[in-house]
């Protein structure tokens, strides 16, 4: 029985793929921000057959819950199989299109779809190493911009679209630098752009006509997370069901190299794995 931790599984792909893998029994520990709605979702995992899952609480524009949050999961749990880092924030709401910051003073953007995933799987990497092998899974986006080093934080001429963009590609490059770290027979980094517009809540807030369905996007992160024949397939981008490419930023191990230090250093962690003196290129 695999262990399978979901972070935003409350609403949309989070909670689709929750349910899908109760399908499979699997223990799952969901992570949501909202109490009421966490309780709801174990309720209707445990109706499809599975073991009662563990619930998270966590805001993740918050760095110290994200601390928190992984400081509890050994609690929880003795092994972690599956890290799906699915939370994230949409280019719109809330107020896309001013400039905000999280608890830390930190973008808001970059700090809920990059910095707090970073720093759950920084925080988790000695659970799913000892647990090998194990896989972390990226939720990420076909959007993709340059992360522009130089201000990191978006302080120059904000657009909320342009700085949900910059965050999606920096989880991505932050995946392939986890990978150069760890070896692959241990934990592997994957990210994805699971479906266009699913009928989720980002999209529909906005008045987006969806173009994928939501069951498309499971199908896609429950493929990285279960399938026996990506055992050991690690630093890969998927566009869906198939192998892709992400910006070609991330192609740069002097760019990547920067964000990840400046990454470490804003969450406040050491730098981790087996060669810990640079990363790839």
């Amino acid at each position: 029985m695999s262990t399978i931790l979901i972070t935003g599984s409350t609403d949309g792909l989070g909670r689709a793929l929750a349910l899908r893998l109760a399908r499979d029994r699997a223990r799952l520990l969901l992570h949501g921000r909202d109490p009421a709605k966490l309780a709801v979702l174990a309720a209707e995992v445990e109706k499809e057959g599975a073991p009662a899952p563990e619930t998270l609480v966590a805001d993740f524009s918050d760095l110290s819950q994200v601390a928190r949050m992984a400081a509890e999961v050994p609690t929880r749990t003795d092994r972690l199989d599956v890290l799906v880092s699915n939370a994230g924030i949409g280019f719109g709401e809330p107020d896309g299109r001013e400039r905000r910051v999280g608890a830390d003073g930190y973008e808001l953007r970059l700090t809920v779809n990059y910095l707090a995933g970073f720093l759950l799987t920084l925080d988790l990497l000695p659970l799913l190493r000892a647990s090998a092998p194990a896989r972390v899974v990226n939720v990420s986006s076909l959007g993709q911009a340059p992360v522009d080093l130089d201000d990191l934080m978006f302080e120059r001429d904000y657009d909320g679209v342009d700085a949900y963009r910059r965050s999606k590609l920096a989880q991505i490059m932050s995946a392939t630098e986890f990978a150069a770290r760890v070896p692959a027979d241990e934990v592997t980094f994957t990210s994805l752009h699971p479906a266009t517009y699913m009928p989720t809540k980002i999209v529909t807030l906005h008045g987006i006509t969806p173009v994928d369905t939501l069951e498309e996007g499971v199908a896609a992160a429950y493929r990285l997370i279960t399938d026996p024949a990506l055992a050991g397939v690690t630093d890969r981008f998927y566009d869906r069901l198939r192998e892709s490419s992400a910006h070609e930023q991330a192609a740069d191990p002097r760019v990547r190299a920067r964000l990840w230090r400046r990454g470490l250093r804003l969450v406040g962690r050491e730098d981790v794995g087996v060669d810990a003196s640079g990363p790839t290129g």
